[in-house]
């Protein structure tokens, strides 16, 4: 077992410091991040990142060693600064490539796979410090991956299919004809800010991606905390049942990726009827799993239960909030993403501080409340959604003298929704 004595003698305040340094630049560069990835492409905007955030993660420990817990942070700021706009790059990326009809599972498969790096990143860590005796190794091994990584991405992918030297000329005829998105390296389209200001489907969007990461954040955040002070589980038992309900929620995604596309290739759902139907399960699901977990009492076995399936149906967020912004507008998708995401996560700020004042003993009654507050704000957030949330390809995502082939998409037009879209 990996034990040593502690090497830096940091407070609470710096180590939160350190450790959420990383964030401010996240949030910063998702909107620039995402405009460039429509601009120029999501191939350079991607690899561009992860190549700095590579890098900055292999001289951590050179950092936090020779300067000090300021310098730090400066470079925990830099690599964050750098992995803001992977999200928006790789939509810009998806919506040059993938059919709609093909969008679930492969957008599941592209967002979904985060949660496995987190969970085999920790797996590796602790592995690599074991036997090496050493927490440098765990940056040293995980820059270096990323720098061998950028050498396949970078002869690999293309921003567009028309870009791409060994697919044939008929797949790229289909790809064309069943996406229809601008080559970024042809032409550059002028972002219509006014337009995404004033559409209701953006908004619609927006509001739901606040409820999903309040929901979300608050159990990343918190659900340890109510495992230990309310639940009354071992560290041990903490560690290994606070990551069940992602290891479900990553299983559920992958699955509903697969359902949304074979219920799109049957042509009797419209792409927006799919779109809220599965929000409003990763919205109620989630809400009530954890106002019933609330109400267990003590009952280990179905508190976590609860926690499981609630959590677990919030997977099927990924073949339809996250791919919305594809379906929206394929050319701006990068743009539409990274707005999204800033605004989202703002509720990663807000949650855990509201939950910390509404908690302050941890006491089964607070915690309760907490929940209820999750609870609503998820069921409220999502028939704002499906109000205003669309599937449909926006007027705004062409250029004003070029005519978009609705019908080369999903046949909307021709199909009554079964949720009206707006």
């Amino acid at each position: 077992m990996y034990v040593k004595e502690m090497e830096f003698d940091w407070d609470e305040k710096t180590q939160g410091l350190v450790l959420s340094s990383f964030f401010w630049g996240y949030v910063i560069t998702q909107m620039p991040g995402g405009m460039l990835a429509d601009m120029y492409g999501g191939k350079a905007t991607l690899g561009l990142g992860m190549l700095f955030s590579s890098i900055g993660t292999i001289i951590t420990p050179f950092v936090a060693r020779s300067y000090g817990p300021e310098e730090l942070i400066i470079l925990r700021l830099i690599i964050g600064l750098a992995q803001g706009p992977l999200y928006p790059a790789m939509s810009r990326l998806l919506a040059s490539w993938v059919p709609i009809e093909e969008r679930g599972r492969l957008g599941s498969l592209v967002f979904a796979g985060a949660q496995v790096g987190n969970v085999a990143s920790m797996q590796l860590g602790g592995f690599l410090m074991r036997y090496t005796n050493s927490w440098t190794s765990v940056f040293y091994a995980f820059g270096i991956f990323g720098i061998l990584w950028l050498m396949f991405w970078f002869v690999l992918i293309y921003n567009h299919p028309n870009r791409h030297p060994f697919i044939s000329s008929s797949e790229k005829q289909y790809l064309n004809r069943a996406i229809n998105t601008v080559d970024p390296e042809d032409g550059k389209l002028s972002i219509p800010w006014k337009s995404i200001a004033t559409s209701a489907p953006v908004w619609g969007l927006i509001i739901v991606q606040i409820g999903h990461d309040w929901g979300l954040f608050t159990i990343i955040t918190d659900l340890p905390k109510y495992m230990k002070s309310v639940l009354k589980f071992s560290v041990v038992e903490n560690g290994l049942l606070s990551g069940l309900p992602y290891i479900v929620m990553w299983l559920v995604a992958m699955g509903s990726g697969f359902i949304v596309d074979s219920m799109l290739s049957s042509k009797y759902f419209t792409v927006t009827c799919i779109r809220k139907t599965f929000v409003t399960i990763a919205s109620v699901g989630p809400a009530l799993g954890i106002v019933a977990a609330s109400y267990s009492g003590c009952d280990k076995v179905l508190a976590v239960a609860s926690f499981t399936i609630g959590m677990g149906l919030m997977g099927t967020f990924v073949p339809s909030l996250k791919v919305n912004a594809l379906d929206l507008s394929p050319n701006f998708a990068g743009t539409l993403m990274a707005i999204v995401g800033t605004i989202g996560c703002l509720s990663g700020v807000i949650a855990p501080y509201i939950v910390g004042i509404m908690v302050p003993n941890s006491s089964m009654e607070e915690w309760r409340d907490v929940f209820w507050l999750s609870a609503a704000i998820l069921i409220a957030t999502n028939l704002l959604f499906l109000q205003y949330g669309s599937g449909n390809v926006q007027p705004w995502n062409e250029k004003p003298n070029r005519q978009y082939k609705s019908s080369d998409i999903n046949n909307e037009n021709n199909t009554a929704s079964i949720l009206k879209p707006l």
